[in-house]
């Protein structure tokens, strides 16, 4: 049984089929490989596997972008007059005018596998979930004295879906298997549900069952599975499946295409099947060996016991109560499944809906970047994940060509825009309404996750070949963009904290206006964005041979950046003008961004502004937020050194934004007020990797210069234990346990170290062990100055 000899918190277990109405693929247990996803949902007489590739797309439209650089100018001066409004929509309304016309593609299903057997007797002991150690998706259940199981695992190694389906009883095994055009739950994609259906083609020819449909662009996409039974027979149907009957043990195997003429991919992938191993177990021990390195990278417990938990249990607790430790370490472990099983270091980057999307045109279902795509990798680098972050950047630089015509005709300037909203092949602005058109900072913001993989890689060719030279072009753009005020600094306008506005320009009534006037001066979101880049880009610069030209350039503009202002109560300003009033009604936390997820202030250096930023959080309100909001604010207070108001951030999201299957939506479908009030429920998977960055931020704060063991330790968190986080040049591994004083860490060093280590408040007395030197640092009680060499540890516990 494949959930057996597994640790409670690399499984999941659900006693409930997916029951979400109409749309049951929100409710599917997920499995893919990077690039196939699979999702599986249904119950024991219907069963769908959603089949999906990352590739397959549609419905976008690329647009030739007009030139309306001279509206910048014209955008400004109103701004100078006072019309904010008018220079709100004044590039927007110019490109519109222009007929200027680009649709973000979306995600296209590639085909369902359906499956369905009889039930001759009413089931008992019904259970679905996923052995995360593996990678598989299982159901199991009894009808009589007959077990059943069906399972399902997508093969890193050979490329392939596996599915098995067996009894205890010989010749109890009755199925019929075909594929089937997936259905769509949205009146708008009934047409395009249509338009599909005329192009499929369904061939069913002894033991292989070939399908295809054809995209808007002539080209073929579809699936051949080979279909083995152990034992008993197969037959076609009339309606174009196949018959299993009289057999013990059922093993189906699927291979997918996307483009190409369907008669030459369906014989390609036919000889693929035939000259592939038939065996569940070897195809299973060959996909282990590429997916367990990864799923293993690194670990966290923070519960002992042999227990099982069902999903349902853990959430029915965190609703009336608390979220339970088990359900955090549950989260921390499927945030990563998914992530490892819905993007690979060559494909694209993780999306939304991961490799699971079930419909034909979902909401937010494109890349953005004002957020969400950030907050899907936050997690990578400290938990061992660090070269799928090669998907996330690989994917941008493709679009650079576009990027460049974007700041070219848009504003004028050399160097990178990159929109907020992008897919694959589409980098021209698309959605086009102020709070999008004029953020300038997506470019600055995702060169953050370029110059971290540097930072904890430390491959200077690829601080060469790609850092480097993306980050000048981002430059570039904010060289020509700004301009220097009488006072020599500089004017970020217009400028947008995404995507809020500021109060006093919040319409007076009850119902929800989205974005009504976002286009300001000087946000300051903007200017902390900017400064990050520009010191990044000075500092790898010196890693390489520098050019003190650009260096002199850089240090210049870094001078001319002001300082965050405060408000009287002390909290940070989310707009450094005074014409616009902090707006706290509000789920996005741009302005704290020197904090989280930058590392520019930090309270070892300016206290006072750590806690104006502390402050300004506290201010957001608790029914503006929704499950991605709360993710982001529980890694905020992590790096504030609050675990109490982490967790609660963590135990907010567990009771108004999770699924029975632990997949994240957007806000609370039930209006129960702890998120936003609106009328629809998406699946945004950024919270479900949100979730893993913010546990492991309260476990371990890193930077370049300095690492904090434990800083934002919750209460209830007494024991743990961590292996294999990293930091910038190592690895390390603890253990805690506070009621005991108890606590032990090893720091192994890849690379040259040199780095500031803060020991848990709760450890009064340690001793260490180490290669290196070792040293009291001048902050003070419990840092620690460490130097190492590459390939050298240190040892550091309790003296008990």
């Amino acid at each position: 049984m494949m959930f057996n000899n597994v640790a409670d918190r690399n499984k999941l277990l659900l006693q409930y089929p997916a029951s979400w109405w109409r749309n049951m693929w929100r409710e599917a247990l997920p499995a893919g490989n990077g690039e196939i996803g699979a999702a599986v949902y249904g119950a024991i007489k219907k069963e769908t596997i959603l089949i999906n590739h990352s590739e397959l797309w549609h419905l976008g439209v690329i647009g030739d972008l007009p030139d309306v650089s001279h509206t910048l100018t014209e955008t400004r001066a109103l701004m100078d007059q006072g019309e904010y409004h008018k220079a709100n929509w004044h590039l927007t309304d110019k490109v519109k005018k222009e007929g200027y016309f680009s649709k973000l593609a979306n995600p296209l299903p590639l085909v369902d596998l359906c499956i369905e057997m009889p039930c001759d007797e009413a089931f008992s002991e019904y259970c679905r979930g996923i052995n995360m150690e593996t990678g598989e998706v299982g159901v199991t259940w009894k009808e009589g004295d007959v077990k059943f199981s069906r399972h399902l695992f997508v093969s890193h190694a050979d490329n392939v879906i596996v599915y098995q389906i067996e009894t205890d009883k010989s010749d109890a095994l009755f199925a019929e298997l075909g594929f089937a055009l997936h259905p769509t739950d949205s009146v708008n994609m009934k047409d395009r549900y249509e338009e599909l259906l005329e192009t499929v083609k369904i061939q069913v020819e002894d033991n292989f069952m070939y399908y295809k449909a054809t995209n808007e662009d002539g080209e073929d996409f579809g699936a051949v599975a080979k279909i083995i039974a152990e034992d008993g027979f197969l037959n076609e149907t009339d309606d174009g499946m196949l018959q299993c009957v009289d057999t013990s043990r059922l093993t189906v195997l699927v291979k997918v295409f996307i483009h190409g003429d369907n008669e030459q991919q369906w014989s390609l992938l036919k000889r693929e099947l035939c000259n592939l191993n038939e065996n569940y177990e070897d195809l299973l021990s060959a996909h282990l060996q590429f997916y367990q390195p990864l799923y293993f990278s690194s670990s966290l417990q923070l519960t002992t016991g042999k227990d099982n938990y069902l999903n349902e249990e853990m959430l029915l607790q965190a609703y009336r109560r608390k979220i339970s430790k088990r359900l955090i370490e549950k989260l921390w472990a499927f945030g990563r499944y998914l992530f490892i099983s819905g993007t690979k270091s060559e494909g694209q980057p993780f999306g939304m809906y991961g490799l699971w999307h079930g419909d034909y045109q979902l909401m937010w279902s494109h890349r953005m970047a004002n957020e969400n795509i950030q907050m899907m990798y936050w997690h990578t680098n400290v938990g061992g994940l660090s070269e799928l972050n090669h998907s996330l950047i690989d994917y941008y630089i493709r679009l650079m060509d576009d990027f460049r015509d974007n700041a070219q005709k848009l504003f004028g300037c050399r160097g990178i825009y990159i929109p907020a909203g992008t897919t694959p092949g589409i980098g021209k602005p698309n959605q086009l309404v102020p709070v999008i058109m004029n953020w300038t900072s997506a470019a600055g913001w995702l060169a953050q996750h370029f110059y971290a993989y540097y930072q904890f890689s430390g491959d200077k060719a690829f601080l060469t070949e790609k850092v480097l030279p993306f980050m000048k072009e981002v430059a570039r753009f904010y060289k020509d963009f700004l301009i220097i005020d009488n006072n020599g600094l500089y004017k970020y306008y217009p400028s947008v904290s995404p995507e809020n506005t500021p109060a006093n320009y919040m319409p007076d009534c009850k119902e929800l206006v989205p974005h009504p006037m976002p286009s300001t001066i000087n946000a300051t979101m903007d200017f902390a964005v900017m400064k990050e880049l520009l010191q990044n880009l000075i500092e790898g610069c010196s890693h390489v041979t520098p050019n003190e030209e650009e260096i002199n350039i850089w240090t210049d503009m870094l001078k001319r950046i002001p300082e965050y202002q405060l408000n009287e109560d002390g909290s940070v300003k989310e707009w450094m003008d005074n014409h616009f009033h902090d707006n706290d009604k509000h789920r996005h936390l741009s302005h704290i961004y020197p904090v989280f997820p930058a590392q520019e202030v930090v309270k070892e250096e300016n206290n006072q502004l750590y806690n104006g930023f502390r402050k300004a959080v506290e201010k957001r309100e608790l029914g503006a937020q929704t499950g991605w909001s709360f993710a982001h604010m529980a890694s905020i207070y992590a790096r504030l050194e609050d675990g109490n108001r982490a967790l609660q951030c963590l135990d907010n999201l567990s009771r108004s934004c999770l699924l029975n299957n632990l997949y994240t939506v957007h806000n609370d479908w039930r209006n129960m007020g702890l998120s936003m009030d609106i009328n629809y429920a998406p699946v945004q998977l950024d919270a479900n990797l949100g979730i893993v960055n913010a546990v492991q931020e309260m476990l371990l704060y890193v930077s370049p210069r300095l690492i904090r063991l434990l800083p934002a330790l919750p209460d209830e968190w007494l024991a743990g234990r961590v292996s294999d986080f990293r930091f910038t040049s190592g690895r390390i591994s603890f253990d805690w346990n506070v009621p005991e004083g108890t606590f032990s860490t090893e720091i192994f060093s890849e690379r040259k170290t040199e780095i500031t280590l803060c020991l848990p408040e709760f450890l009064n007395d340690f001793v260490w062990i180490s290669d290196g030197d070792v040293t009291k640092s001048a902050y003070g009680k419990g840092y620690l100055d460490i130097t190492m060499k590459a390939n050298q540890s240190i040892k550091i516990f309790s003296n008990e």
